[in-house]
């Protein structure tokens, strides 16, 4: 059996990234995570151990589809509108193995215009 499947590359990658970025109540961290039907992120505080928010395409019922690009572009909206709420403005960005590319790409961009530095 080969153990270097796709999904434990990502998480390898994952742990490796994740031993050098941390997120505060400053500065959390934005973490994404997208399966085969949904998109999900959310706002961490490592310090606390806190979420401090989080939106997904499960809580969005008007979208046709909720794993495409477009679907990933208003999760990232969203979850800027719900940090900017909290007076949050900075992040750090965790991307959790996935390449920068595609839903990825989409997301983070999507969150940059409505108004996160990363």
């Amino acid at each position: 059996m080969n153990s270097n499947s796709r999904s434990n590359n990502r998480k390898k990658r994952h742990y490796r990234v994740r031993n050098k970025i941390s997120g505060t109540s400053q500065r959390p961290r934005l973490n994404v995570f997208k399966s085969n039907g949904h998109f999900y992120a959310q706002l961490i505080d490592d310090v606390k151990q806190t979420t401090l928010a989080s939106a997904s395409t499960l809580k969005m019922k008007d979208l046709k589809s909720t794993s495409n690009i477009a679907a990933a572009e208003q999760v990232g909206a969203e979850i800027a509108k719900l940090a900017i709420a909290k007076k949050v403005t900075n992040v750090v960005f965790d991307r959790s193995g996935y390449l920068y590319h595609g839903k990825v790409k989409a997301f983070a961009e999507a969150a940059r215009k409505a108004g996160l530095k990363f």
